[in-house]
């Protein structure tokens, strides 16, 4: 595992936080919420799991690519639910939420696409996907985006990793998947709740979410708290989600994911 002094440093301030202040007891997406405002003004870093060599389990609190904010935030809040506080019981809990079937098996083993880090976690029992149920529509994609840009990924530069993510991508797009088209998300009316995953997805080739964040609401309307690449911290959008939608022409709808209450999860996998 890596991570730097600054790390535990911070992880122990949060444990401090919410284990004084009774957070534990919060409904899950109320916690999930909490943890993510938690992060408000972190800075924004990309790439910051890719590294030379070996894979290996890299715990960075300190500033976060808006999948790393999302994969911390759902590890914290589980964790704090469950009144589980061993910083090595938390590495843990992120390397189940990172990694295919939980276990670290080498590059390829990493969730890279959103929609497959959604479906291994429902498996798992830590969250599920509530699209479909909110009126998602179908669709599938050629997923190939790594593959083909593999010149920002430098692992794939090594054949056997590069052959490893080809299998997973055409595995991937047979996967029937769901999304609700931005034009339709006034109809979503309440369904959304604070703390909720929200990924956007996208027309690009191969691609199947460009962005992911939490939902936050405020004044009945929801908002995004996400690691921004454009404002270079964790912030939460100053228009609806529906608005900072609609403003981006490559972002065709979302996905909506939910963090599934500890005392629901005892561990096992999921096969819903």
């Amino acid at each position: 595992m890596i991570y730097q002094p600054e790390d535990r440093a911070i992880y122990d301030d949060i444990v401090r936080c919410f284990c004084d202040q009774g957070e534990s007891a919060r409904p899950i997406g109320e916690l999930m919420l909490a943890v993510g405002k938690y992060f408000l003004g972190v800075p924004h870093a990309s790439h910051t799991l890719e590294r030379k060599g070996r894979e290996t389990l890299v715990l960075n609190l300190r500033e976060f690519d808006c999948f790393t904010f999302v994969e911390n935030v759902v590890g914290l809040a589980v964790m704090i639910s469950k009144r589980e506080f061993h910083f090595m019981s938390y590495a843990a809990q992120l390397k189940k939420i990172r990694y295919r079937h939980g276990a670290l098996k080498g590059y390829s083993s990493r969730l890279h696409y959103f929609s497959d880090w959604l479906y291994d976690n429902e498996r798992k029992g830590i969250v599920m996907d509530v699209t479909r149920r909110f009126g998602g529509e179908p669709f599938r994609k050629n997923f190939n985006f790594m593959t083909r840009h593999k010149e920002d990924y430098p692992t794939l530069n090594m054949e056997k990793s590069y052959q490893d993510m080809i299998q997973i991508e055409k595995r991937l797009s047979v996967r029937l998947l769901h999304y609700i088209p931005k034009a339709a998300l006034g109809k979503l009316g309440d369904a959304v709740e604070n703390g909720d995953l929200i990924a956007l997805t996208t027309c690009i080739e191969g691609l199947d979410v460009i962005h992911i964040g939490l939902a936050a609401r405020l004044r009945k309307k929801i908002y995004l708290l996400h690691a921004s690449e454009v404002e270079k911290k964790v912030v939460i959008s100053d228009v609806t989600l529906h608005e900072y939608l609609l403003g981006r022409k490559m972002i065709t709808g979302i996905m909506v994911g939910r963090a599934i209450p500890a005392c629901q999860n005892d561990g096992s996998p999921s096969l819903a």
